[in-house]
């Protein structure tokens, strides 16, 4: 582990010149006391008073290879040294072979590859590729769901940031299988299952098949909840999409490349969508990027046919070499499979010992290094410690008990997401759990069932 050099002041300074020149997303600038991180390595953060934390929000879902991992580092910094940019119309090798180890992990028949600066402009260009190559417009995305903040991302996203920023048209949503918190009375895994894909049949006849592009769907919710889709539902999906020719748009944005402990999400289930769109974990956020992998019946489309899209960085060589390093890293170090065994053998039972523990844990839920406290002020009713469009002290004093004990969390309304990174050690995820046990005794406290 790298040597700390406490820096009160210059930490200070930091805290001041964010507030001063820095305008933050999602927030109201005025509140804000940022943690000014000094540096990382592995799965833990410091700050520069020399505190070391625990990184169970793998920052946003991301860092999937840990932070500072030598070999992706040096992949830049070779990169750098040979050929920091080059237009994206120029064929360069380290794009190439990002394409190539990518389109290898990706489903049969998905073989070519868009490159992007992130993820909402991977579903931006999904979603185009889906409607030029159909001839439709509509787009039909989950409620309980996040596809990025750009015109079109923000309004397929169905949580309530897309409510100040619904510019786009075309978009219809529906409600996906949430057990937990059925909007289909369903009293097992395979009722919610069959109504949820009753449900969606009906919005695709409602809406009219013929002006349907594309269903998009994260394989696994991610930022709405971590919702697991039942046996069959993925499956059901593909059906209903080949049945009326609509494109299938896998969002594996944050549940790729290990993070539910196989390289796609979409694996678990034996799924091929059309479309694929992946970014963060590819190489952990080293460098911005993201992309699409496009099936070879959609890419044929664009053989005489100008595909009208197109990103000055798209295919950097830097971020290309760190998805070069990231992915041959993964494959030699068995980063997917501890995910999977970290997961299954220590991660997902020690939160269900944490449900048995405090009341205020009302589900658990999770695959790999991918999972979610449901937190609930009474388990009878399942009513959320923090409502939609509320504010709770609960959750912000549960966050600042963690941080306080050296803890990074990831909280989103009344979830606790639990999402260390994939390389997590079985040794830290058990201290992790202890500072949750812990943490957690301050939220059951606001526990009124």
């Amino acid at each position: 582990m790298a040597e700390l050099t406490p820096d009160p002041a210059r930490g200070a300074q930091v805290v001041a010149d964010d507030k001063a020149y820095v305008f933050h997303s999602w927030s109201a600038q005025a509140g804000l006391d940022p943690l000014a991180v000094a540096g990382g390595e592995g799965t833990y953060v410091w700050d520069f008073d020399g505190k070391r934390y625990l990184d169970f929000s793998s920052q946003l879902v991301n860092v999937n290879i840990g932070h500072q991992h030598p070999k992706v580092v040096r992949a830049i910094q070779e990169q750098a040294a040979v050929l920091s940019t080059v237009a994206p119309q120029h064929a360069n090798e380290a794009r190439n072979q990002a394409a190539r180890r990518i389109a290898d992990l990706a489903p049969d028949g998905l073989t070519k590859v868009f490159f992007t600066n992130g993820g909402a402009d991977g579903i931006e260009n999904a979603i185009r590729m889906a409607r030029l190559h159909t001839g439709r417009d509509k787009v039909l995305t989950f409620y309980r769901s996040y596809h990025g903040n750009t015109g079109a991302a923000i309004t397929a996203t169905g949580d309530p940031r897309r409510w100040p920023n619904e510019y786009a048209t075309g978009h219809v949503h529906f409600f996906g299988p949430y057990l937990y918190r059925s909007a289909f009375w369903a009293s097992d895994e395979q009722q919610e299952c069959e109504r949820a894909l009753e449900h969606l049949e009906q919005v695709i006849r409602f809406e009219g098949p013929s002006t349907v592009a594309a269903v998009l769907l994260e394989s696994v919710v991610g930022t709405a909840g971590v919702l697991i889709p039942p046996p069959g539902y993925l499956e059901g999906v593909r059906r209903l999409c080949d049945e009326h020719g609509i494109v299938y748009i896998a969002d594996e944005v944050m549940a790729g490349f290990g993070r539910t402990g196989r390289w796609f999400a979409v694996d678990h289930w034996g799924v091929r969508p059309d479309l694929l769109v992946f970014a963060k974990g590819s190489n952990s956020g080293y460098v911005p990027v993201g992309g699409v992998v496009i099936s070879d019946e959609i890419a044929a489309t664009f053989d005489d046919r100008v595909f009208p899209g197109g990103l000055t960085y798209s295919g950097h060589p830097l971020a290309a070499a760190s998805i070069v390093a990231s992915i041959d890293a993964m494959r030699e170090e068995g980063v997917v499979e501890n995910a999977a065994r970290i997961g299954e053998t220590v991660l997902g039972p020690g939160l269900r010992e944490l449900a048995e523990r405090h009341p205020v844990v009302g589900e658990v839920r999770g695959l790999g290094v991918f999972w979610a406290l449901d937190l609930v002020s009474d388990r009878a009713t399942r009513e959320m410690l923090a409502p939609y469009g509320g504010s709770s002290p609960a959750m912000s004093e549960l966050a600042a008990e963690c941080r306080r004990r050296g803890l990074l969390p990831f909280l989103n309304y009344n979830r606790l997401h639990v999402v260390p990174p994939c390389t997590v050690s079985e040794t830290e995820v058990k201290d992790g759990l202890a500072i949750l046990d812990e943490a957690l005794g301050v939220a059951d406290r606001y526990y009124t069932g």
